[in-house]
């Protein structure tokens, strides 16, 4: 397969809600799977940003994450079916608008169930970082971005100023 093109901000399909995959150990799977690998690939090797990426924002509406944090995640019909009452206040970007940063509000942790490509159902407990950035991704399915959850609209800020004077205190610290 090959590197697909990342919906931007304003393109509807973004909006829409995804449908779950029917059966993960189909043919379709692997070829969305690289798809989205390689497209997250370049997108860090040519911007240094990209921790996940979600099948709507390479125009494939079907419920699956890609995420590389510590080692390759493939999730698919990803749920959150539990979230703490705690929160934090994070720095978030997207693929989708990489020129703009904002602070969101996010759960602390979250409970997350999902398939693996072998069809067995997975539940796991994640916090912090990790919370973070699933929540932004099954927000892709949802037809929900960033900017949605923005904490203060003038937490608004461009890249450039994002990188002068918060990356290096964010997930997104080379």
């Amino acid at each position: 397969m090959a590197i697909q093109e990342v919906l931007q901000l304003g393109d509807p399909r973004l909006r829409e809600i995804s449908l779950p995959v029917e059966g993960p150990v189909t043919d379709e799977v692997p070829s969305i799977v690289e798809d989205l690998q390689e497209t997250l690939c370049h997108w860090r090797e040519t911007t240094t940003y990209g921790r996940g990426i979600a099948a709507p924002q390479i125009g494939i509406m079907k419920r699956m994450v890609w995420m590389n944090v510590d080692k390759p995640w493939l999730l698919i019909n990803p749920q959150i079916v539990e979230r703490s009452s705690e929160t934090m206040v994070v720095w978030d970007a997207c693929l989708s608008f990489l020129s703009i940063f904002c602070q969101v509000t996010r759960n602390q942790w979250i409970r997350v169930r999902y398939q693996a490509p072998s069809g067995e159902c997975h539940e796991i407990r994640v916090e912090g970082e990790l919370s973070e950035l699933l929540q932004h991704e099954t927000d892709h399915l949802d037809g929900i971005l960033a900017l949605d959850r923005i904490t203060d609209i003038k937490t608004l800020c461009a890249r450039e100023e994002f990188e002068k004077r918060y990356r290096a205190q964010s997930p997104y610290a080379v």
